[in-house]
């Protein structure tokens, strides 16, 4: 076969389509509510004509696929696009500005605002196609200028930055008067986010008044406005009721914790972590044993662990005064365990000028995760009918004082947006993380709109089953295995006969022992795995737990774990620290010290060790990555590490892959990731002297982080990469790339690649287009140029 020919080998999508992917925006023909548009955040623009039992993608030939919102001017028929999405969670890709599109998506125009990152709202005026507003929230993990409330006045050619506030606040929110379009509403938001920490408010957040077409601002959420101000301002939603404009309603993510737990009468039966941290000596010897007792009884401790026996320890040195606190220390505590107040509505009947707080009960939508919600809709037919969007979705029919929640058992969970209905009050559409939602009775009865294949996996893996499965873990959506062909004909159903699921959670990794292709290990996020019989349902839990007097484990959102090639008995698993099973997960033991750096202070765990490798040609040589920047090598079995990062490769970036050869000994290939730096350089390095050196192998790669590397199986010199914005190869060891673009979207992020060499087919598990399936190359790729121009393009050889 040609060259030229097998590299047009196209892939073909294969689903999962059953779990969907997460909605960020809608927009519903109010004349024809069985025509709408869907948003998703790592899948792309669907639109369907008949009420979602089909869609069909209608923004794949442009240069990213990540979305924030979306407006559409039916009259016209002109559709605006905001790109990069404002939740802000580990996987919010960031985008490239605006884009238009006069003719339903089969021609675009991109429209500017490059540096927006994060789009969160489009507002167009009703009267006047040209006239738009955009609430840009800036990039997520950098403080940068080019964020606020954006206008144009000749249809995106230009834009001004009306709104300001500073380089870590920014527009999440637009809600306009449709009587007098004059007067607009903005929410602006303060929140920073690095690999470490998040900080989801500030007291520059609150909300903002137009009333001359937002050309000049006003803040209206000061103090003395009834509405919350100060460092725990979080996300703010905004509706106005079109009937009577002078209603407005707002939700916020009130940050500001509960009132002080301590002048209540305290708990003397036992003790709280809090209580534990900072200990001298002599403060832990001064501890009540029975309230000791009864706190290390609820904490789970082992029960040769007394009050008596710790403080005998401590006072003797063998563990520090802290030591049960570092124990039993959980930095996700201090993000998902703060007794903060949280979700709030508030309204204003004289149009902003005072707010007041309408729920009468405390609204447990958000926990302490309001970042990735907040939006609140007003019915355009009753000022009294309220929607609310969280973990859960409610709705209110007395204006705010008492909600009720509306999802049923077939609704997914995490809420982004709703569409109800100006000729029809019961119906409404919803966008959640699972996809897209219909009912017509006001939440009584449910069905699923999800036939596109939007999944977005964080890893993927097959068995050698005949025919074979592949396995997946993905965003919110646990673990699915299943079929890559079809045995349905039903392209709706196919995937309820196709996939099955395996656990729940926010899906992770996957390892199958393809001795017997039934024993699989999976897992969710920060290292919960188990040992799965498909089978039988035979299930074993898998976690390494710390001894007291060691830190706390540090576990990755998503652990790596990896079965041993030599052996499918070993079972390696890793925190900060490496460790090891020699029989199927159980008796495992921690075979490093700590890989990492030391972890930092924040409430999101950092230190962490996010990919392994061990030699297929070597038992016990093993490699480590780490989230801050560290490669390490072993080439004992664990017995000692070597750091072999620390001479030649940029610092501090987070260690996407490391990769040990098949084909020789000493060679290892290495791809960093700035993602979480908001710096979009590719790094792949490889050595083939176990790291002593490095050689940079990314020349001609567009800007676009790097997340997996692969060798091919048959070829010594052919490589494969997915990076945030579509597939690479190399023929030639990394000298030179080329895009293998041919039956995908032309950007799509790919946080996976697997090789099934029995059936000769390499697998992409894309995190918003589900899993593509295609020929491996049987000759050598004809190298043509990967990028030119803005960040993201690529060329590819026809």
């Amino acid at each position: 076969m040609a060259a030229d020919s097998t590299y047009k080998t196209p892939f073909r999508n294969v689903g999962p389509a059953i779990m969907s992917g997460r909605v960020v925006d809608l927009a519903v023909n109010p004349a024809d509510p069985t025509e709408f548009y869907v948003a998703y955040a790592t899948g792309g623009l669907w639109h369907t004509t008949n009420n979602g039992q089909s869609f069909t993608p209608i923004f794949d030939t442009e240069m990213v696929i990540g979305l924030g919102a979306l407006a559409i001017d039916w009259p016209s028929r002109t559709i605006w696009l905001g790109t990069g999405e404002a939740n802000s969670s580990r996987s919010s890709y960031s985008g490239i500005g605006m884009y238009k599109s006069t003719d339903n998506g089969k021609s675009w125009q991109w429209i500017g605002l490059p540096e927006s990152h994060h789009i969160a709202r489009i507002m167009l005026h009703p009267g006047n196609v040209n006239i738009a507003w955009v609430a840009v929230m800036g990039h997520l993990y950098s403080p940068n200028k080019e964020r606020g409330i954006y206008k144009t006045t000749d249809g995106g050619k230009t834009w001004k930055q009306t709104l300001f506030v500073d380089e870590n606040t920014g527009g999440v929110e637009l809600s306009i008067n449709p009587i007098n379009p004059d007067e607009i509403y903005a929410g602006m938001w303060y929140r920073t986010r690095s690999a470490w920490n998040f900080e989801e408010s500030g007291k520059t957040s609150g909300i903002y008044k137009s009333t001359d077409g937002g050309n000049k601002w006003k803040l209206v959420s000061a103090a003395g406005s009834g509405f919350p101000t100060g460092t725990g301002v979080g996300r703010t939603g905004i509706a106005v009721y079109p009937k009577n404009p002078a209603i407005v309603y707002a939700v916020v993510d009130n940050q500001h914790h509960m009132p002080d737990t301590a002048s209540k009468k305290p708990d003397t039966l036992t003790y709280e972590k809090r209580h534990l941290e900072g200990l001298s000596k002599i403060q832990f010897s001064l501890l009540d044993s029975k309230r000791l007792d009864t706190f290390l009884t609820r904490n789970r401790l082992a029960t040769k662990y007394t009050s008596a026996r710790l403080k005998n320890m401590v006072a003797n040195d063998s563990i520090k005064p802290t030591a049960l606190f570092d124990y039993l220390y959980d930095a996700n505590e201090d993000l998902f365990n703060t007794p903060v107040i949280g979700c709030e509505v508030y309204r204003s009947d004289n149009a902003g000028i005072t707010w007041k707080k309408v729920n009468e009960k405390p609204l447990k939508l958000y926990f302490t995760y309001g970042y990735y919600f907040g939006k609140i809709f007003v019915s355009p037919a009753d000022e009294n009918k309220l929607i609310i969007t969280g973990y859960t979705i409610d709705m209110s029919k007395d204006g705010g004082k008492t909600f009720t929640t509306i999802d049923k058992d077939n609704v997914h969970a995490d809420h982004h947006s709703c569409w109800i209905n100006p000729n029809r009050d019961g119906h409404m559409i919803i966008g959640n993380d699972g996809g897209v939602n219909i009912t017509y009775d006001d939440g009584k009865n449910w069905f699923k709109a999800n036939t596109p294949a939007v999944g977005q996996f964080y890893a993927i893996t097959t068995d050698n089953n005949k025919p074979y499965r592949v396995y997946g873990g993905l965003q919110d959506n646990g673990v699915w295995f299943g079929y890559t062909r079809k045995r349905s004909t039903s392209d709706a159903s196919f995937d309820t006969l196709q996939y099955a699921g395996l656990n729940g959670g926010d899906g992770m990794m996957v390892q199958v022992d393809t001795r017997d292709n039934k024993t699989v290990y999976s897992g969710f996020q920060f290292g919960f795995y188990s040992r799965v019989n498909t089978d039988t349902g035979g299930y074993f839990g898998i976690h390494p737990e710390n001894k007291l007097g060691e830190p706390a484990y540090r576990f990755n959102w998503c652990t790596p774990i990896l079965l041993s090639r030599h052996n499918q008995d070993i079972l390696y698993l890793a925190s900060n620290k490496l460790h090891q099973s020699l029989n199927k997960g159980t008796g495992i033991k921690t075979i490093s010290a700590d890989l990492t750096n030391g972890g930092k202070k924040g409430d999101v765990p950092f230190g962490t060790i996010t990919t392994i490798s061990e030699s297929p040609l070597r038992f016990g040589m093993l490699y480590a990555g780490t989230d801050d920047g560290n490669i390490q090598f072993s080439n004992n079995g664990g017995y000692s590490w070597k750091n072999i990062s620390d001479k030649q490769l940029p610092k501090a970036l987070w260690v996407s892959r490391v990769v040990a050869s098949r084909y020789k000994e000493g060679r290892v290939y290495a791809s960093l990731n700035g993602y979480r730096s908001d710096h979009f350089k590719p790094y792949v390095f490889m050595s083939d002297d176990y790291g002593e050196n490095w050689k940079a192998i990314s020349s001609n790669l567009p800007l676009e982080p790097v997340n997996v590397l692969i060798e091919d199986p048959y070829d010594a010199s052919m490589i494969y990469l997915g990076t945030d914005g579509g597939l690479y190869v190399s023929k030639n060891n990394g000298t030179n790339w080329v895009a293998w673009t041919r039956g995908l979207p032309l950007s799509v992020p790919i946080h996976d690649i697997t090789i099934q060499e029995r059936e000769n087919e390499i697998l992409l598990g894309t995190h918003g287009r589900s899993i593509y399936v295609a020929r491996l190359p049987t000759a050598p790729l004809e190298v043509a140029p990967a990028s030119s121009g803005r960040r993201g393009r690529r060329a590819e050889t026809e």
